[in-house]
């Protein structure tokens, strides 16, 4: 959707979930030489200001990443995401918050490649200015990432992370996360695709979930984390999840720590819990 901006999300709990396992899947890819691509299918803006007024209106990364910034207790998966964050505030002031295209940049290599799609047309932009434009192993294209993704996949070294995590504002994109899983398996069956999504109130995100445990896969991993019982009103995001068809094998033990660890750190209430589900090859 042309009007949403995740400035106004950058570093909530949702973010934390996403970019750890997000740091730790890159990290796998990391211990083989054989280089990997990224694929970003909602890129956002690269960087986020916390103290400009888009991040400042709900003060989001309040209830997030700030309660993780100060604490020596880190387990390890959450300590490498941080120390990232943290390498992008060397002041030891938390201001700037990196999105997923920024922690691909900061852990890809040499012969490394990324492939980021953003729609909306200011987020583009400041995507370009934060890769200086791109490159020629830094592709930015202001474009649907749901149709971009065919022109991607497979990518030439057989190895990649693909992340699909739309806005959801418009109720189609749970039907299209379906259908560009589908297709991108059909084209890349051997990739590992990571797919956010938000616990809501309302029958979508439980449908298209059930969908993606039904699809032709051997191997995938279901994460989520909830901070908060749902709001009497029935409005707003209480938690989220990450569905991960060929997760790193590692990957499933190591949440099976992180995830209470990461609801009683992040939790606001006696409704904070968390799920792990996972189906291995």
């Amino acid at each position: 959707m042309l009007s949403y901006r995740h400035a106004f999300h950058a570093g909530n709990h949702a973010d934390v979930l996403k970019h750890g396992l997000l740091v730790a899947m890159l990290r796998h890819l990391n211990l083989k030489d054989k280089p990997w691509w990224y694929v970003d299918s909602h890129a956002g803006a690269g960087i986020y200001d916390l103290e400009a007024d888009y991040a400042r209106k709900n003060a989001e990364a309040e209830t997030g990443i700030a309660r993780l910034w100060t604490r020596t207790d880190l387990p390890e998966l959450l300590a490498d995401y941080v120390g990232l964050v943290r390498a992008l505030n060397p002041d030891g002031r938390l201001r700037l918050y990196p999105g997923s295209p920024w922690l691909a940049g900061q852990l890809m290599r040499a012969d490394d490649q990324l492939r980021l799609f953003e729609l909306h047309s200011t987020d583009a932009q400041l995507l370009r200015r934060t890769f200086n434009g791109g490159g020629r192993h830094i592709k930015i294209e202001a474009s649907d990432g749901f149709a971009a993704l065919k022109s991607v996949l497979p990518p030439q070294p057989r190895r990649g992370l693909v992340l699909i995590d739309p806005s959801y504002e418009v109720k189609d994109d749970y039907r299209r996360v379906v259908v560009a899983l589908k297709d991108s398996l059909a084209r890349f069956a051997t990739g590992t695709y990571a797919v956010w999504y938000p616990l809501l109130q309302r029958p979508e995100p439980a449908q298209m979930l059930d969908k993606l445990k039904r699809l032709p896969v051997t191997a995938w991993l279901h994460a989520s984390l909830t901070v908060q019982a749902p709001a009497p009103d029935g409005f707003g995001m209480h938690g989220s999840g990450m569905f991960i068809v060929n997760p790193p094998w590692p990957l499933a033990a190591a949440l099976a720590g992180l995830l209470p660890w990461l609801a009683e750190a992040l939790g606001r209430d006696a409704g904070a819990t968390w799920q792990l589900e996972h189906v291995d090859a």
